[in-house]
């Protein structure tokens, strides 16, 4: 699948062309400000994306493959719209109990989750450690797809659907488990306080010892505080690591291997959350690559979808 017939381009200005563009990013824009409110941010992916799209035909290609990522974007930003807590019960203390009784650590005569152990032996080393680890959450998978965009257009594709498919799976958790992360139980206890703000918990230190406000902004955006469950921010690099096995890029390969196995750690040791969180982030990204090589790969529509991305970037 990694070569396909190329067809004649359509001219760079197409009436119809334009016409879709726009209409698409006044939907956008109106859609955002009916389920989220309007924000300027809402306002620079469009501007982003049309400056990308009317500027030249390589960016024109290179926009329109990681609209993937912009779709992404955007139904995670409409969550807040839909908080899972309306769905379902949301999992605080019954979490809590299972993560004790399976990781449990025996310390000091009694028995904490390892969230609470690291709580207790936090040291500044390791918070700029982990907290370096957890702002590579997003740019590693989007450096790693524009290398890929570069030198092999078909595995981009794979990877970037992938990328979403896991994300889908991720969201089906939130919504069927809502679960709280360790740091609410460490603040709140079993209680729900459903329009709890997000909150920086263990990364707050990483932004207290740089002085900036990081992590603060990063968090103080959260869609929905009770989608501890799955860990997406481990699913992420892991889907990194088994594609820079197909690639040439000793880099990623690397690269992939400390930043996936850093990240399982710092979402642990900064109480974002439970190792069960962990393991069910890396569950998903198995189970996406898994569904998408054994499942999607295997439809022809699907192919066929393939072959009509492949041409038009």
């Amino acid at each position: 699948m990694d070569s396909f017939s190329t067809v004649t381009p359509i001219p760079f200005f197409d009436r119809k062309t334009v016409l879709i563009t726009t209409l698409l990013s006044v939907a956008y824009l109106l859609l955002s400000t009916l389920l989220v409110g309007f924000k300027s941010d809402q306002l620079v992916l469009v501007g982003l994306f049309n400056g990308a799209f009317y500027l030249s035909r390589p960016t024109r290609k290179f926009i329109i493959g990681f609209s993937i990522f912009i779709v992404y974007w955007i139904v995670f930003d409409y969550m807040k719209a839909f908080p899972n807590y309306q769905f379902g019960t949301v999992h605080i203390e019954s979490i809590y109990n299972a993560e004790k009784s399976v990781f449990g650590i025996h310390s000091g005569g009694t028995v904490l989750t390892p969230n609470e152990y690291w709580l207790a032996h936090s040291n500044t080393f390791l918070d700029v450690l982990c907290g370096l680890f957890y702002l590579c959450w997003i740019p590693l998978p989007l450096a790693f797809a524009v290398y890929l965009f570069y030198t092999n257009r078909m595995q981009f594709f794979h990877f970037a659907l992938i990328f979403f498919l896991t994300n889908l799976l991720g969201f089906v958790v939130y919504y069927t488990y809502p679960a709280a992360a360790p740091w609410y139980v460490q603040q709140y206890g079993y209680a729900l306080h459903v329009h709890t703000p997000g909150n920086t918990a263990g990364l707050a230190r990483f932004d207290t010892f740089f002085q900036v406000n990081i992590f603060h902004g990063i968090y103080a955006k959260s869609s929905n505080v009770f989608a501890a469950m799955p860990s997406l921010h481990s699913a992420y690099p892991l889907i990194v690591w088994v594609f820079s096995w197909k690639s040439k890029s000793i880099f990623f390969r690397v690269l992939s291997t400390i930043v996936t196995l850093g990240i399982w750690f710092a979402a642990v040791y900064t109480s974002h959350h439970y190792v069960l969180d962990v393991l069910a982030g890396i569950i998903c990204a198995v189970l996406g690559i898994l569904l998408y090589q054994k499942v999607l790969c295997r439809r022809y529509f699907f192919i066929s979808f393939l072959q009509y991305l492949y041409r038009h970037t």
